[in-house]
């Protein structure tokens, strides 16, 4: 096996195990029915909107919501809305916008070489029948 492909498996499983650990979001978080994610990707260059994207989240997926950095020679970066999405569930809000910096590191990348500008929404489950 190439050293490549064993890396590229190596973090497919510590991928696994973080999804794991985190649980189900039925289990973290049994108030939520559905949670929206739209993003927009941006990088610092001549053309800096990358993508835009719309996640859905249901109660049977894993409460893991960190996005990887698009940049390829990016270690140890992404995107961590984890501390969003608590905080909306926390205070019982069903939406918010924001602005977040990957903080991956690379020999060629500096700081703020990657962002996402979000929205997340928050859909509970009806509260008494």
């Amino acid at each position: 096996m190439t050293t490549q492909k064993q890396s590229y498996l190596e973090k497919l499983e510590l991928k696994r195990g973080v999804m794991l650990a985190a649980g189900l979001i039925s289990e973290r978080f049994p108030e939520i029915s559905n949670i929206v994610f739209r993003m927009t990707y941006y990088q610092r260059t001549s053309d800096p909107v990358l993508m835009v994207r719309t996640v859905n989240f249901f109660p049977t997926d894993y409460a893991c919501f960190h996005m990887d950095c698009t940049r390829e020679e990016c270690t140890d970066g992404g995107f961590d809305l984890m501390p969003v999405v608590a905080g909306l569930v926390k205070n019982r809000k069903k939406s918010v916008k924001g602005k977040i910096f990957c903080h991956g590191k690379s020999e060629t990348l500096r700081f703020g070489h990657a962002s996402i500008n979000y929205e997340v929404s928050i859909q509970y489950n009806k509260q008494g029948k």
